[in-house]
């Protein structure tokens, strides 16, 4: 008996969801279909040329209705008014799952909407570029990756091992966690950072008058610090808003450690602020050893 092709529509093939889409074709070739929502004709284009999909559409229903699984990549805001959109169009038995930066929001809204026939898986592949759109897209984007699967939506043992069956082939590296300390640890590890480079360009452009000559000095450090700040506004505007509970109460932390450091400085205490460096790079240094040390066991 030949293998049973999977369907898989893909709800924003952008960066995240174009180099699944690259992902995918590349490891799974004709055992997967892969259709995709796209607003502009010229987004169509690129996403069946460059390979991302087989079928791309603006049409709802062409998209998501022979789907065994949908992909929801869109901005965080915009992913429930999506399912409502595509449940009338989706088969018994199909699996969404997506890639939004927070959880707990999109699931307290679609477990009122969706029906028992429906399943969702969610999820959240821990990986980006500061650039967006399929022609950023890159089919190794998620390998080595951190790719979070929440359990605790209610869908049935099947429709994980049929979901992680095709996910599986992106290379990334799955862990399991629940929905409220995936945005708690998310806001540490991914959303207060964002803001923090963020606020270090707008620290640049309030130098007033020392602004030319701030810019004539930077250098691969502020470059480096920086380099999220150039990501995708609306993305992160949604995020700021469905996850503001945890991002304020880390970046309320962020403000009492800029606090002490500041207040180390006005009184001259090298050692404190010594000691301020070392803790944080021997913190760092022990992170990587352990990761390296986990990826090489893989």
């Amino acid at each position: 008996m030949s293998k049973k092709r999977v369907n898989l529509a893909i709800i924003g093939v952008g960066l995240i969801g174009g180099s699944l889409g690259l992902c995918l074709k590349e490891k799974m070739g004709e055992d997967i279909y892969i259709t995709g929502l796209c607003r502009t004709k010229a987004s169509m284009d690129n996403a069946v040329k460059l390979g991302a999909v087989d079928y791309a559409d603006a049409d709802i229903e062409t998209v998501v209705k022979d789907a065994d699984i949908v992909f929801l990549s869109p901005p965080v805001l915009q992913i429930v008014p999506m399912v409502e959109k595509i449940l009338p169009y989706l088969k018994k038995g199909a699996i969404l799952t997506d890639a939004g930066s927070t959880k707990q929001y999109i699931w307290q809204h679609l477990q009122k909407i969706l029906p028992e026939d429906v399943y969702y898986i969610a999820g959240h592949p821990m990986t980006g570029r500061e650039k967006s759109g399929v022609t950023a897209a890159q089919k190794d984007l998620f390998v080595g990756k951190a790719y979070v699967i929440v359990e605790d939506t209610g869908a049935p043992k099947e429709a994980h091992e049929k979901l992680m069956a095709v996910l599986r082939h992106t290379g990334a590296n799955f862990t399991t966690m629940d929905i409220a300390k995936h945005d708690r640890c998310a806001s540490v590890i991914s959303h207060v950072p964002h803001v923090t480079a963020a606020a270090l360009v707008t620290l640049l452009n309030r130098t007033g008058g020392d602004l030319d000559s701030c810019i004539k000095l930077i250098g691969g450090g502020f470059k480096d610090t920086t380099r999220i700040a150039s990501s995708n506004a609306d993305m992160w505007a949604d995020i700021c808003m469905t996850n503001g509970e945890a991002i304020v109460t880390n970046l309320k932390q962020l403000q009492n450690i800029l606090g002490e450091v500041i207040t180390a400085c006005e009184n001259h205490d090298r050692q404190a602020v010594h000691d301020y460096f070392v803790a944080s790079k021997q913190r760092r240094d022990s992170l990587l050893q352990n990761a390296a040390k986990k990826f090489d066991t893989n």
